[in-house]
């Protein structure tokens, strides 16, 4: 082979490792963002989370206060129908 033909085709050979490259490069830098942008996600929530299981907490705690400080109440006499009356005989 002459040597401008292997010059070509080292040329060519050249171009095309160096685009290839460059697409790689790009393809990193996005996996990397993406990355980033799951991390600060779940992050953010983990926080939400942990937020919403305190106020559940506080409200569950607010509940039982409530319920303690309420009378019990007394049972209620049970309304008995005619009807059960009669089944019951």
């Amino acid at each position: 082979m002459s040597d401008s033909t292997r010059d070509r085709r080292d040329a060519a050979r050249n171009k095309a490792m160096s685009h290839f490259q460059k697409a790689e490069k790009r393809d990193e830098q996005i996996r990397a963002d993406l990355d980033k942008e799951r991390a600060a996600t779940e992050a953010k929530t983990a926080k939400l989370r942990a937020l919403r299981l305190a106020r559940d907490a506080e409200e569950a705690a607010e509940a039982e206060r409530v319920a303690a400080a309420k009378p019990a109440k007394k049972p209620s006499a049970r309304i008995v129908s005619r009807a059960s009356k009669v089944a019951a005989e």
